[in-house]
Parts: structure tokens; sequence; C-alpha cells
């Protein structure tokens, strides 16, 4: 390579000009649904909405999770107006899929078998969490489309474009939530907030990543370009893969909401993941990083000391969160009750080493994506489901994290041992 045409090495510097968009992009999505709970613990029976919001929350993930990949598969494929065409063809099978899944359980006795047989909440819940459930139905499409503009704009390393349609995306709550009061009551405000707030995102994002201007079919990115068919074929695994990571905490949730407190507890597990996605949620986008900033081993350093760096603050504010913070943030901002402030304070400071392990196992995910070894992904996010079904708890959320890392940094010493070889080569097998 002529070093006086080589792009510049990678430093810290830029790899947090490119990280910390999405960052912030993370952390405001999270600030939107913590906005939500918010408004949803200060009414009357603020138990019953904030665990009815908690679970359909879960539910939706769950079926909808598939479509979380779209960014990190429009940014690995789109390479012209061929692969351009077969992701949309994706996502909109993907988001039929989910959509028609979700209107089953909002509308059907499905619904009721799901969350009262398997999952065993309390009965008084049901209706409310099918509620919330309707609104969400409406939302594959809107995510769907999301991920490919967000994937867009990223490739187009324009990532505060993100931050930004996300920022107007909370401005929008402000509206949406006194509109929804007016309409609806109990977990359903949260529901029709939620739903409008994605949707305003959506359509932002549109607009930047038409006026990014990707120079598709150019002739260099043609070279690569696959077809509808090998696309579904790279992204099937990485869709079914998302979708079991968020069989997890469906499954705590079915733990915890057997238990005697099980509405108070399914409250509490909302709260938590609401500050995990908070502050482990930009974790994921280490897999972004990785696919657009590094092009060899000392690039991928680089990375890996960010992120090191970046997941001990995110851990020491969860620490602070729980205990010294406790009254500040889940009190007076929040608005939680003390008793449920107390139960969860213990669980969210074992949640320090969190960011750490999440961070890891996306970085991970990134490099296989990279080598277009998706099924791998896969596999490892099955042993883990596996794993927390055999064991019990909501700590195991940690090790469970863990034990992905573990299994992925195992796969990818045996088969990249030497280690001097690039990844921009492992991208291209």
């Amino acid at each position: 390579m002529n070093t006086a045409t080589a792009p510049p090495r990678l430093t810290l510097k830029a790899v947090s000009l490119f990280f910390f968009p999405l960052l912030l992009n993370v952390q405001l999505m999270s600030v939107s649904h913590s906005i939500i709970n918010a408004a949803l613990a200060r009414q009357h029976d603020y138990i019953t909405a904030l665990a009815a919001f908690s679970l359909a929350m879960v539910v939706h993930l769950f079926f909808a999770s598939p479509s979380y990949q779209n960014h990190t598969i429009t940014i690995t494929m789109v390479r012209g107006r061929r692969s351009l065409r077969g992701v949309i063809l994706f996502i909109l099978l993907v988001a039929t899929w989910v959509s028609i899944m979700l209107w089953l359980i909002a509308l059907t006795p499905l619904g009721d078998w799901l969350l009262g047989t398997i999952i065993g909440v309390d009965r008084q819940l049901i209706p409310q969490t099918k509620a919330v459930v309707s609104f969400f139905a409406l939302l594959p499409f809107i995510t769907g489309f999301r991920g490919l503009f967000q994937g867009l704009v990223i490739r187009a390393r324009r990532t505060g474009l993100v931050s930004l349609a996300t920022g107007v995306r909370i401005a929008a709550l402000s509206v949406y939530l006194p509109l929804g009061m007016h309409f609806f009551n109990g977990p359903s405000v949260g529901g029709f907030a939620l739903v409008a707030c994605v949707a305003t995102e959506t359509v932002l994002m549109a607009f930047f990543a038409w006026r990014v201007h990707l120079p598709l079919d150019s002739e260099e990115d043609k070279e690569g370009e696959k077809g509808a068919r090998e696309i579904i074929r790279f992204a099937f695994p990485l869709a079914y893969s998302s979708g079991l990571q968020q069989a997890i905490p469906l499954l705590i949730s079915a733990i915890i909401g057997r238990l005697p407190d099980g509405a108070l507890a399914l409250a509490g597990f909302g709260v938590i993941r609401g500050f995990l996605f908070l502050l482990a949620g930009p974790m994921r986008n280490l897999q972004q990083a990785y696919l657009t900033l590094v092009r060899d081993a000392a690039e991928y350093r680089v990375l890996v000391s960010f992120f090191q760096r970046t997941a001990a603050v995110m851990g020491l504010m969860m620490v602070l969160t729980a205990y010294p913070l406790n009254e500040l943030v889940l009190g007076r901002i929040m608005g939680i009750g003390e008793e449920l402030r107390h139960s969860i304070a213990l669980p969210m400071a074992a949640c320090t080493i969190f960011p750490l392990l999440y961070g890891a196992a996306n970085l991970l995910r990134g490099f296989f994506a990279g080598a277009h070894r998706t099924p791998l992904l896969g596999r490892s996010t099955i042993y883990k489901a596996l794993y927390l079904a055999i064991c019990l708890g909501f700590i195991l959320l940690i090790s469970a994290e863990l034990f992905e890392a573990w299994y992925l940094l195992r796969q990818r010493r045996a088969l990249y041992p030497e280690w001097g070889r690039l990844p921009v080569a492992a991208k291209q097998e």
C-alpha cells in the first residue's frame, strides 16, 4: 500500500469522535425509556403500570430483536443498489413476521397463554400488558427502517446525526406523553408515547440518510456486492442470535414473575434493565466501530483500549447509582418509591461488571461479523440461552454475558491463532 495515500492510523481520538455520538445515541434512547418510566411511576397504581410496561417491553424485544441488527447488516453488506434492495427485502420479511406475532399476542388468547402460563405473571397484569403490546405491533417496520437509515449514516461516519435524531426523539416526548394522557391511561400511555417518538426519530433518520448521498455503485464497492439470497444467508444468523439474546430477559421475567411479590419484582427488573440499557447499551456499538474503523491488529488493540476505559466508567456509574446516589437518582429524579428503591439496590450494584462483559462480547461479535462467520454468533447465543435456562437467578444475567464473551474469545483464538493476520483479510473471507 502506498503510505503517501494510506488513511491515517486509528487513534483513541478518532475512535472517540466516531463512538461517542453513538454512545450518546444509546444514552438518549435510554433516557427516553427512563422518562416514560418516570411518567408511569407518578401514576396512582404505579407498580402495576411499571410492571405491565416492563413486561410488554420484554415481550416486544424478544420478538422484534431480529430487526435490531439491521444497522450492522447495512454497514457490512450494502455496497450498491442491488445489495440495498436485498437488505430492504430482508427488513420487510422480518418486520412482517414480527408484527404478525405481536398482533397475535395483543389480540388473541395466545397472549394470555404466553403471559399467564409461560411467563406466569399475575392475571391482573395481562390485559394491561396486552394493551401495550398492541401499540408495539406497529414498531417492527419503523425500527426496521430506522436501522437501515442508521447503518447508511454510520457507514458515512456521520455518527453525530444519529444522536441528533435521538435527541429530537426525546424532545418529542414532551408532546407525546401529555397527548397520550388525554386519550389513554395506565401503561398504554407509555406504549403510545414510545411508538410516536420512535416514528419521529425514524423520519428524521430517513432525511439524514438521503442527505448523506453514499457513493453507491462505485466500482470498488460493486466488486464485492451480494444479492438478496446471500444477504439473507448472512443476516439470518444475526437475526435469530439477536432474538435469542432477548430470550434471556424473557426467561428472567418468567422466573421473577412467579415470586410472591411478582409485580414488585417485575417493576424492579424493568428499572434495572433501563439503567443497564443506559450504561451498558452503548457497548453494543463496538460492533459498528470495528466494522467501520478497524483495518488491522494494531487498530484492533486501540479499539480494545478505548472499550476498556469506557466500560470502567460505565460500571462506576452503575454502582454509584445503586448506593450513594440511590435517593437522588431513583427517588427524587425517577420518583420511585422507597420500597422498590431499596429492593433493587443490591442487584443494580451487582451489575457493575456488566458493561465490561457486554462490551467484550460485542467487540468479538463485530470481529466475527466482519469475517462473515455469523453462524458462529448464532451458536454462541444458543449456548448462552441454554446456560441461563439451566441456571436460575437475576445475577446470572452477568454470568451469561461472561459465558458468551469467553466462548467467542476462545473461538477467535482457535480460528486465528497467529493474530498477526489482518482483520481486513478476515472480512473478505
